[in-house]
């Protein structure tokens, strides 16, 4: 054996053992390996390259590219990535980096680095002449001060014409580098045109950004929640609104993950047992399976709460409105609901298709999210990489607010609770397959898509 073949060896056992070692003392948590001998591109490239080996869940059916002919560390890290060649796994779309501040940022401070506003480039995919709108503005952020709405139509964005920017299909001015940038856009509503410039900022995400209880057209009470983001924070303000519907005597809950992209896997078990309740009392929520290396250590089940929370639903049907934005440990929440027999009545859109998750590591400032495992439910149910269909396909109407009664989508779960039928309304237009695994960071910002085992 080389020297140089040698030093790889010895490398790629120390990343082994340590680990594992790492993992065995319960310090896991997000740091699954050492770090490189130092920052340099040389040295990174060589501690990537065994972390894949080693970490990665399709490490079997990647890649093995010559980390010389790659000239940044970026450029190794995509030449790594699984390319889509076993019929069983689509190309891996999901595997990224990121500055470990700003992991550390959205997912342990629950905060973000932005201008606030979100726009709904998905659903105009490959249609330059239909009209941008405003799909969601953070409630802390410099777009709500400055009175961006949902349902704004956006006329430019930094001099370019929507119509542009949808041809191109790049939105990714909407993303913000560092505080102090600047965003102009030109927007219209009843009132007019204007124009408005936003500056970037750190402000603290809402979660859970409305709640209310709605009657269907019969009568029956019905508890509404939007969940945006699978993170710590959200928890206490979940606990309250459940709390409110226990109090009101709520029959029906509709969780509104449709702008959900994911989260922490422990906050997505939280808020499935805030509705099954007792039903789930020693039943599995989610199961993590990793590569056959790290399987024996690493594999882990995630129980819906036992006893039940005191707060918690406890219905035997859910409605849970849907989008391609739905993804990850969202997805999690309607596979894991099903996985223990409880009747989940999906309105909208097809789902993402991200049944994979990460167990992020860091190194140098940088935290690399792979896919280090696939989840399934109690019923070994996962890998639905085609999303989860509707039950009522329901297309948005962005002019009306999210929580409000007539937005289609809460409408549809309100008639469909009387009537076990879907309303006669207009489904969204199918996204055609390369649009729904194409990587969405790009032409859809504003949606993390995560499933984090912690």
């Amino acid at each position: 054996m080389s020297r140089s073949a040698s030093v790889h060896a010895l490398r790629r056992l120390t990343v082994v053992l340590l680990s594992t070692l790492l993992v065995a003392c319960g310090g896991g948590g997000g740091d699954t390996s050492i770090a490189p001998q130092s920052c340099s591109v040389a040295d990174q490239k060589a501690w990537l390259g065994d972390y894949m080996n080693e970490w990665y869940f399709w490490y079997r059916l990647s890649p093995q590219p010559d980390p010389a002919a790659y000239p940044t560390l970026d450029a190794y890290f995509n030449a790594l990535l699984y390319t889509g060649t076993d019929p069983a796994f689509p190309a891996d779309r999901w595997s990224y980096t990121e500055s470990t501040e700003s992991f550390n940022r959205f997912f342990g401070d629950g905060q973000s680095l932005g201008y606030g506003v979100s726009v709904a480039g998905l659903e105009v995919t490959g249609q330059p002449t239909r009209p941008l709108y405003v799909r969601y503005v953070e409630p802390l952020s410099d777009a709500a001060t400055k009175g961006v709405v949902r349902g704004d139509q956006v006329l430019s964005i930094n001099g370019r014409s929507a119509a542009e920017i949808i041809a191109a299909n790049d939105y990714s001015a909407l993303t913000a580098v560092n505080v102090g940038d600047q965003l102009a856009l030109v927007l219209h509503n009843a009132g007019g045109d204007r124009s408005v410039t936003l500056t970037a900022g750190v402000y603290a995400l809402t979660p859970v950004s409305v709640t209310s209880i709605v009657s269907s057209p019969a009568g029956r009470k019905m508890g509404y929640v939007l969940v945006k983001d699978m993170i710590g924070q959200a928890l206490p303000p979940l606990d309250t609104a459940f709390a409110q519907f226990k109090a009101t005597g709520v029959s029906e809950v509709v969780l509104d993950l449709r702008y959900n992209g994911g989260g922490l896997v422990s906050t997505a078990t939280t808020v499935a047992s805030y509705v099954a309740g007792p039903l789930g009392a020693g039943h599995t929520f989610a199961s993590l399976l990793y590569n056959d290396k790290r399987a024996a250590t690493d594999n882990r089940s995630f129980l819906f709460s036992n006893p039940a929370l005191a707060a918690a639903a406890g219905v035997a049907r859910v409605f849970v409105l849907t989008g391609p934005r739905t993804c990850s440990a969202s997805e999690q929440v309607i596979n894991g609901l099903r996985g223990i027999g409880i009747d989940v009545v999906a309105i909208g859109d097809t789902t993402c298709g991200k049944p994979v998750g990460f167990l992020p590591t860091s190194a140098c400032g940088t935290t690399y999210s792979v896919v280090n495992f696939e989840s399934v439910n109690e019923r070994n149910e996962g890998r639905y990489f085609d999303g989860f269909a509707p039950t009522c396909a329901v297309a948005e109407d962005f002019s009306l607010p999210l929580g409000s009664p007539a937005e289609p989508l809460l409408l549809a779960a309100r008639d469909y609770a009387d009537t076990g039928a879907c309303p006669a309304t207009g489904a969204a237009r199918a996204l055609p397959m390369s649009v729904r695994r194409a990587p969405l960071r790009r032409t859809d910002i504003g949606t993390p898509r995560g499933m984090i085992a912690r």
